[in-house]
């Protein structure tokens, strides 16, 4: 047994005496916190390749990030390949408790050394991928890139007015859907594709309506060709705002609300792309009135759409908690979208999906009575046992969930990522 081992090992009895308190104490409340647990262990996370190599992918050494895209830092031994990416990908997802998936990016397949443009990609490409999937029992997501080309460089792509660029992208995403497809067809788990598009202008439009008919018209011939939702599910994804598009983004949150309802289209929900002071979580439960299923990109937008690795904060304990306290855990697919190249990036993927798991635990160990006080009207026991709540042992019932699920409790999973620094990291150039 290794030393690490034999530290786990010792501390199994306290963290199971911590739970058998905290159990104690939330059973008080009226909260079963084995069942917390196994809906907990039910809900996937979908990490994000981009973190592992800076959205850089592998079509090409090198290719500079356009569309908006900007990840600042250079923390030593980023993903080079997609065996590297692969391997540090493995490295996260042991740290993680529970069964989740990974979300590629076009740009991220293997090409083998040739040409192959955005509208040539095929499912062989992710071949890979796939067999890596199945091997670790993890479902794939995925993303059309519509950035990071010389056909996007001057801020359009879908939308353009020039109908031979419209045309390549169409082909891109409709290929893109065939992919998602075979991914739910080989591992038996329906992928859900996203499509987001870098289209705006930096500075005042004239005309806001003929780009919006165009991307319309585009979008509908994409996804002409029906696919069974048993293999992949598509999703539209909004913005306010970004880097070159920051006074008009054709794709706006009302443009793909109004798409999503009307062509029967998820839609993505991504926590920092609305102002700094809007909350996506009262969003959730108002789409769900109206559509069966919607995709949340989680990240953590710092005074602007910076993508910062995912924190336990009010934002996402709120985002959370609409999640498990409505039932929405079979209807919300919960993706993560941050890059952040100044800290280990093994650890940025650690960090927030944790977080993420964490915040879901705190929403499914709420006190039932919570609820009862505001059906009842009684509105001070409702804030008051709101309050009380925010004490109660909920670290000791997630240290108990890691510790059943094989993974490093509390920050003892840092051990493993300076091992995996030391020993796999530092070599790369």
């Amino acid at each position: 047994m290794s030393s690490l081992s034999l530290k786990r090992a010792v501390g199994i009895p306290n963290v199971h005496r911590a739970y058998a308190s905290a159990q104690a104490c939330y059973s008080e409340h009226g909260v079963d916190t084995a069942r917390a647990l196994a809906l907990l262990a039910e809900i996937p996370v979908s990490l994000h390749c981009w973190q592992g190599d800076d959205v850089g992918g592998f079509e090409k050494v090198g290719s500079a990030l356009t569309g908006g895209i900007a990840v600042t830092g250079n923390y030593p031994g980023k993903a080079r390949n997609p065996d590297e990416l692969r391997l540090d990908a493995k490295a996260a997802f042991g740290l993680i408790p529970g069964t989740h998936r990974f979300n590629l990016h076009a740009s991220y397949g293997e090409f083998g050394g040739k040409k192959v443009d955005r509208n040539e990609v095929e499912a062989s490409h992710f071949q890979n991928w796939i067999d890596w999937a199945r091997a670790n029992n993890l479902g794939l997501d995925f993303n059309p890139t519509f950035f990071s080309h010389p056909l996007s460089n001057d801020g359009f792509t879908l939308a353009h007015r020039d109908k031979s660029v419209r045309d390549f992208w169409i082909e891109h995403g409709v290929r893109c859907r065939t992919i998602g497809a075979a991914f739910g067809k080989a591992l038996a788990k329906s992928c859900v594709t996203n499509f987001w598009i870098p289209d705006g202008y930096k500075d005042t439009p004239t005309d806001r309506v003929a780009p919006r008919e165009r991307l319309t018209e585009s979008l509908d011939k994409i996804f002409k060709k029906a696919i069974s939702s048993k293999l992949n599910q598509d999703a539209v994804e909004p913005k306010l705002f970004g880097l070159g598009s920051e006074s008009y983004v054709v794709g706006s949150h009302e443009f793909y609300l109004g798409y999503a309802l009307s062509r029967k289209k998820l839609l993505c929900l991504d926590s920092g792309h609305y102002h700094p002071t809007e909350s996506i979580a009262d969003k959730i439960s108002s789409v769900l009135q109206f559509m069966p299923q919607i995709l949340l990109h989680v990240s953590r937008g710092v005074r602007w759409d910076s993508d910062h690795v995912v924190v336990l904060n009010d934002d996402l304990l709120l985002i959370a908690r609409e999640i498990v306290a409505n039932d929405y855990s079979k209807r919300v697919h919960i993706g993560l979208d941050y890059f952040d190249a100044s800290i280990n990036r093994i650890a940025a993927w650690v960090v927030g999906t944790r977080n993420m798991l964490r915040a879901l635990l705190v929403g499914l160990l709420e006190p039932p009575g919570i609820k009862q006080a505001e059906r009842e009207g009684d509105y001070t026991m409702r804030l008051a046992l709101q309050e009380e709540t925010k004490l109660l042992p909920a670290g000791a019932v997630w240290d108990y969930f890691c510790e059943t699920h094989g993974v490093p409790v509390g920050a003892k999973w840092l051990t493993e990522v300076k091992r995996y620094e030391r020993d796999v990291l530092s070599k790369r150039s």
